[in-house]
């Protein structure tokens, strides 16, 4: 049987991490592209050399171009300036729409029928530069965050209470920014809503944390942002995809129409199978879960006003 093909195109530390992740679970073998002369050649012979000890037999390969990524199934967006200390993701937006459409181009002329992924900052505005530039149906076309965000959520909960991440879930919606949605409501632990088992004024400081994650990480670091659960979070997609496995996961799809929002990349529960986005899974939300997700996707759409006069 074929293998699969994964490009991840952007190989600093977020697209470094990505590949040597999906190496590792063998979804694939890798083709790792980066501008700077040599390095992706470097770390993806590294990365192969890895194989023997962990015990898998993923090709990697690296290049400076694109014809080696021809007919990818999946491929992952990482390419662009990562946030500084003190910058928002809306201060990204102009370099990274530039550096993301030009990419995006590429792709879709060396793989036509590829799936893509957005890592790229700010998230929801580059997906939306990505559907623009690569023309490819609303399917095929989708941002990570929101299992991020969720993952960041359900780490500070499991911190809170001393328990396993495993006996947690909880479900983070909008655009992967300050205005991102919690949904304390449908968050459990071992089936328990948290609401029940961690006081207001402490579930709202952990809300508060989960949208400042990113920030509290760049500030920490100095220089760059986090990439090993941005990375883990793009292996869960790709997984699902290649594996068809059809999982509901939070990521940042074409909304039109659902929860009352048009024609916007935001983060919602999506079927993740081997067609890409194969639906959207609706919750029902209160009134004021749903004004702070309407508030979520008017930000985004700001962002994504811009990104069109720019491209």
């Amino acid at each position: 049987m074929k293998r699969k093909k994964i490009a991840v195109i952007g190989a600093g530390h977020v697209g470094e991490s990505t590949a040597a992740k999906l190496a590792e679970m063998e979804l694939g073998d890798i083709v790792l592209v980066d501008v700077i002369p040599d390095m992706p050649k470097g770390k993806g012979l590294d990365m192969l050399q890895a194989g023997p000890v962990f015990g898998y037999d993923s090709n990697i390969i690296g290049t400076n171009g694109y014809a080696e990524t021809a007919g990818s199934d999946v491929v992952v967006i990482t390419s662009g300036v990562p946030r500084k200390p003190g910058m928002s993701r809306d201060e990204l937006l102009e370099v990274n729409t530039k550096v993301v459409k030009e990419v995006t181009q590429n792709v879709a002329k060396a793989s036509p029928d590829t799936i893509i992924i957005m890592v790229t900052n700010p998230l929801d505005a580059m997906t939306y530069v990505a559907y623009k530039a690569s023309g490819f149906p609303k399917e095929r076309v989708m941002g990570m965050a929101g299992i991020l965000d969720t993952a960041r959520f359900r780490t500070f909960i499991a911190m809170e209470l001393g328990i396993s991440v495993e006996s947690i879930q909880a479900m983070v919606l909008g655009g992967h920014g300050d205005t991102m949605v919690p949904v304390t409501r449908y968050s459990t632990v071992a089936g328990v809503p948290i609401t029940e088992v961690i006081p207001k004024e402490k579930l709202d400081a952990l809300v508060q944390r989960t949208r400042d994650g990113g920030a509290e990480i760049v500030k920490l670091l100095k220089t760059g942002s986090a990439y090993y659960a941005p990375a883990a979070a793009v292996a869960e997609i790709v997984e699902s995809i290649i594996k068809d496995k059809k999982k509901i996961l939070p990521c940042a799809v074409l909304c039109q129409g659902e929860y009352g929002i048009n024609n916007l990349f935001v983060g919602v529960p999506a079927k993740i199978g081997a067609r890409g986005v194969e639906g959207i899974f609706e919750m029902k939300l209160t009134g004021q879960e749903s004004d702070a997700l309407k508030k979520s996707a008017e930000a985004v759409k700001t962002l994504c006003d811009l990104a069109d006069k720019m491209m």
